[in-house]
């Protein structure tokens, strides 16, 4: 007998254990999982799927990444792998989906219905699944997901690990339906619009995250939505690939949450609040939360910046953020206050910051352009703004300094309103670094004439003040605790918003015109520590209130 040495490395990932010197795909400080994808694909029959005769279908592009958490390897999520290696999204799932869409008599019907003695009557429609059309889900399979929540907001000593789940990215897939009765093309065209009202909410896991979500060409009925465009760093998948991922907008506006209600309420409160609105896993429980983010880009393009070393890839994206209610059993006031605070929360990130990498600064390609003088210089900052004439009216809440501290107790009030209906008390808050209280956060203003009037963007890199001898010292908090820097995240930011303003409408009874403007809001938010450094700081913003390239504070400070 011949004895075939290390005969476990002849055998594919696919079917080696997640254990330590066999597979373990959620490691991503090694190329198993790369290894894992390649080897699926070349084994993929080349031949697709055909459709069942007699069957019905109907195709949806995703209009990001689906996952379908087969449950087979530990730890792991990864797709279910139907016939010939095809990823599959199963027909019983498929039902499942499209039983919450139908009214009792249509679930009975199509999906079946209990009889007496426990029996089951089975409906008349058969539900055969998705596979893709093309090959194009071949591409980008290795998604990582990187929770960051506990380092932004808490403590950065908390712990923070990327892993890795294989996902279909951008998926064109066909869905099959067949039924034991023949339909009236009426009925059938009644079934799929159906099936589209039950995906509109999502397919797969991680919904809530903005996966599974497909395009549709009518509107998707939300609790609050809004058009908005960026720019920045885009997220690199394990090949060093660039990738915009819209899950960076629910990332964003569930870490203020916790910031705006760690202000208000102890850290156990806020955290059942916050698992509440977006969802959460506590105690290896996971629970679903009020509020599905879906997010559809109508123009999105990733391209590398920089060269070198300090080359990283870069989208601009544009498109509609909406926000969806997972739940029907909410009272009216509820929905309203809910609605109320969502809508202020994703205000509140516009305002301070943005969304993805690096939403702590403002944009120095826009507002910093000599800092790329020098080609070997990472790309640093995003820049948001709203899009559209209803956002630029109704979502643009700050048009000059002066609203800034109006802004901000409007959003505590709403997050204070959606307290008092859960029964939730004002208490001491939460010992974070990042709680939004008076007495741990600053907020300091100033207006700029246009794009290059940034006042604050320079002091992230030099010194605010230089040495005078005998009269003042120099002044930096580059490389302080303020701004961080590698592996520490800082304690301020600084956003460049521009300013919107509001013409008289062309006729009496109508809409006020938006003007946007060259100016913007140039915005420090500041979490003072102990530090000299941050003493100094804040004394020079004290000092230079009223002059003519001032700041000014506008909120907190207590």
């Amino acid at each position: 007998m011949t004895i075939v040495p290390e005969a476990f490395k002849k055998v594919p990932m696919m079917f080696q254990a997640q254990v330590s010197g066999r597979c373990q795909l959620h490691y991503i400080a090694n190329t198993t999982v790369e290894q894992w994808a390649d080897e699926w694909i070349d084994k993929v029959d080349r031949q697709l799927p055909e459709s069942r005769s007699g069957a019905q279908t109907r195709t949806f592009t995703f209009t990001w990444r689906l996952v379908s958490n087969s449950g087979v390897d530990d730890s792991v999520i990864r797709p279910v792998i139907g016939a010939r290696g095809y990823p599959y999204y199963p027909g019983s799932s498929m039902k499942g989906v499209f039983r919450r869409a139908c009214s009792s008599e249509q679930a009975a019907r199509y999906c079946g219905k209990p009889l007496p003695g426990k029996d089951w009557e089975p409906g008349i429609l058969r539900f055969h699944g998705g596979y893709p059309v093309n090959s194009d889900w071949t591409k980008g399979l290795v998604d990582l997901v990187h929770p960051q929540q506990g380092r932004q907001v808490k403590d950065q000593s908390e712990k923070s690990s990327a892993f890795v789940q294989v996902s279909l990215y951008q998926p064109e897939m066909r869905f099959e339906i067949s039924s034991t009765e023949t339909l009236s093309d009426a009925e059938w065209e009644s079934i799929w619009g159906l099936w589209a009202k039950a995906i509109a909410q999502g397919i797969g896991s991680r919904v809530c995250a903005g996966y599974g979500q497909p395009q549709l060409s009518g509107k998707v009925e939300a609790l609050y939505r809004v058009r908005l465009k960026g720019q920045g760093q885009a997220a690199k998948r394990i090949d060093e690939s660039g990738e915009f991922r819209p899950n960076a907008f629910r990332a964003a506006i569930r870490g203020h949450a916790m910031r705006i209600f760690g202000g208000l309420t102890d850290e156990r409160s806020t955290e059942q609040i916050v698992d509440r609105l977006f969802g959460g896993i506590r105690d290896r429980e996971g629970t679903t939360g009020l509020l599905m983010m879906r997010f559809q880009a109508s123009h999105l393009e990733v391209k590398p910046f920089g060269r070198g070393a300090f080359a990283q890839p870069a989208y601009e994206v544009e498109g509609e953020l909406a926000w969806i209610l997972t739940q029907s059993k909410l009272d009216e006031a509820e929905q309203k206050a809910l609605r109320a605070l969502i809508k202020a929360l994703t205000q509140f990130a516009m305002v301070f910051g943005g969304f993805g990498k690096s939403w702590r600064r403002a944009d120095h390609r826009m507002f910093f352009g000599e800092y790329y003088e020098d080609s070997h210089k990472p790309l640093i900052g995003c820049h948001w703004q709203w899009v559209g004439e209803a956002s630029l009216v109704n979502d643009v809440q700050v048009r000059k300094l002066d609203r800034v501290s109006e802004f901000i107790d409007k959003v505590r009030e709403a997050a204070r309103d959606w307290m008092r209906l859960q029964k939730i008390q004002l208490a001491r808050p939460a010992d974070w670094r990042e709680s939004w209280h008076p007495g741990r956060v600053e907020v300091w203003g100033r207006e700029a004439g246009d794009r290059e009037d940034s006042e604050a963007i320079a002091w992230l890199h030099g010194a605010y003040q230089e040495k005078i001898a005998g009269v003042q010292e120099r002044g930096s908090i580059y490389e302080s605790s303020l701004t961080g820097g590698v592996g520490r995240i800082g304690r301020l930011w600084h956003r460049m918003y521009p300013v919107v303003g509001l013409r008289p409408p062309e006729k009496p009874g109508g809409k006020p015109i938006p003007k946007p403007t060259p100016r913007f809001l140039e915005v420090l938010t500041i979490f003072p520590d102990e530090s000299r450094e941050s003493e100094q700081f804040l004394r020079f913003l004290q000092e230079n209130q009223g002059t003519l390239r001032g700041f000014r504070r506008l909120w907190g400070g207590e």
